[in-house]
C-alpha cells in the first residue's frame, strides 16, 4: 500500500480512528478503530475487513434502533 497520503501528500501510518455513522433516528460511534492515519492531515483509510465490522455494528444498532451506541473496537472484534 502506498504511504502516501492521496490527500495531501503526508505519510500514511498504522493508527486509531473512531467511527461514527448518523442513522437518522440515532449514531453509532466506534472508538479505537485500527486504521491507516496521515500524519499530517489525519485523513483514515479503513482496510476491507474494518469496514465489513463496522458495517455489521451498524446494523445491528439500526435493528435494536438504538439512539446512540458507543463501543470500544475490541468488543466488536471479539
Amino acid at each position: 500500500m502506498n504511504p502516501v497520503c492521496p490527500m495531501c501528500g503526508g505519510t500514511r501510518t498504522q493508527g486509531l480512528t473512531t467511527f461514527t455513522a448518523d442513522l437518522g433516528f440515532g449514531v453509532v460511534v466506534v472508538r479505537h478503530v485500527p486504521a491507516l492515519v496521515c500524519d499530517q492531515c489525519g485523513e483514515n483509510w479503513l482496510d476491507n475487513g474494518v469496514a465489513e465490522t463496522l458495517e455489521s455494528a451498524v446494523a445491528q444498532a439500526r435493528s435494536k434502533h438504538s439512539i446512540v451506541d458507543v463501543t470500544e473496537w475490541q468488543d466488536r472484534a471479539a
